[in-house]
């Protein structure tokens, strides 16, 4: 039995498949491949890796299909390859689900201190929930975000899944309001590192909260964009045990 995280490569590309098995394999990780959409479902059946690293280019079904399909029952972290240059695969790919991105070609020394960062974060998470004092429940306007689940109850009690970046940026939010949280400090919290400049990633991950909270980024009531400074979350928070 071994105690390796279990990484899912995706991509139809055998000798990138062959290059990452191997690669991973000599980091310590256990490592399991598919060429394509049908092949990853195959796979999923049997296995419950740690992180899946999916190209968007297959045969079939493409990688924004697939992040969905999974995003569907699963908050596993999702790294997605994608064409160095096309900033809109990157945006889109966050906005569906994907937790990172890394542009062909890379370097499998960047893919691996991505995983291992974005590996760091989950678990960090999952301790801090496991040791903190911090209650099940974290209220706040009409919302209840439930820290054992990862989902977002509204009024009427009905659940909205939230990915593992959306699940770690209301966190971030929650444990630091009317405070301000800045770019780099988000990005820090998302991908363990300072954010570039202009990085349109961060946009996304925002944007897409905000529509889960249904919070005008004009009108805000919950999140407010501080311009020089970042966002506060002003709204009033409070923790119950059920």
């Amino acid at each position: 039995m071994t105690n390796n995280k279990q990484v899912l490569v995706v991509d139809d590309d055998q000798a990138i498949r062959e290059l990452l098995a191997e690669y991973l394999s000599k980091n310590n990780f256990e490592v399991i491949t598919a060429h394509d959409g049908q092949e990853m479902d195959e796979k999923l059946l049997v296995h419950s890796p740690d992180i899946i690293i999916l190209d968007i280019m297959l045969p079939g079904d493409d990688g924004f299909v697939l992040c969905q399909r999974i995003r569907q029952n699963s908050n596993v972290p999702i790294i997605m390859l994608t064409a160095n240059s096309d900033e809109m695969d990157r945006i889109l790919g966050l906005e569906i689900g994907a937790d990172d991105y890394i542009g062909k070609p890379f370097s499998p020394r960047e893919l691996l201190a991505r995983i291992k960062a974005l590996l760091r974060r989950t678990n960090f998470v999952k301790e801090s929930l496991k040791s903190s004092e911090k209650t099940r429940y974290s209220s706040f306007a009409n919302w209840k975000l439930d820290n054992q689940q990862h989902n977002l109850l509204d009024e009427n009690n009905q659940t909205i899944p939230l990915t593992g970046a959306d699940f770690q940026l209301l966190t971030l939010f929650l444990d630091n309001p009317n405070s301000p949280i800045s770019r780099d400090q988000i990005s820090q919290a998302l991908h363990g590192r300072d954010a570039f400049a202009n990085e349109r990633g961060i946009d996304v991950h925002l944007s897409r909260l905000r529509q889960c909270l249904g919070d005008d980024a004009k009108a805000p009531k919950i999140i407010k964009t501080v311009r020089g400074a970042g966002y506060v979350f002003i709204a009033q928070v409070s923790f119950d045990a059920q």
